[in-house]
């Protein structure tokens, strides 16, 4: 599925619209290049998930940890860009940090990927001179879930 994003409206409409429907054990999985609009679209979920204030970028601390009642479910936003292997995120303890909660993953493919997760709603980000558009991939889990299809 391909969802125009022509601004940063767009981007909060697409990040309310997955945060409704987000459950413990998901995967965001946001790719794109750099300035693509990976940490916007985090930061509107988080904030559709009902968390206030500012949401840091994780790319020093690599993860961000949420939760109730700041927001609606716990929630883990990593940003694995300066992870040089995938099994770096194993040695940061990220399987710890997932447990019953959902995960938005910054450069997903530098953490060994999350693809071959049912529960993970794969969504790469491509931007064009006047806009941005979201090509949207959801795993088995999404397919047909209330409130998404």
């Amino acid at each position: 599925m391909r969802i125009t994003l022509p601004d940063l409206a767009a981007t909060e409409a697409l990040g309310a619209r997955i945060a409704a429907v987000l459950r413990p054990g998901d995967v965001v999985a946001l790719s794109g290049g750099l300035g693509a609009g990976k940490t916007t679209l985090a930061r509107a979920i988080i904030a559709a998930l009902g968390h206030t204030g500012e949401v840091p970028s994780p790319s020093f601390a690599i993860i961000e940890t949420y939760d109730p009642p700041a927001v609606r479910l716990p929630l883990v936003h990593a940003d694995f860009y300066r992870l040089n292997r995938p099994e770096e995120a194993e040695e940061i303890g990220l399987d710890d940090y997932r447990e019953g909660a959902a995960l938005i993953a910054e450069w997903p493919d530098h953490a060994g990927g999350f693809g071959h997760e049912p529960g993970c709603l794969a969504i790469t980000i491509e931007t064009a001179e006047t806009e941005r558009v979201a090509i949207v991939e959801p795993g088995a889990n999404w397919l047909g879930r209330p409130g998404w299809n």
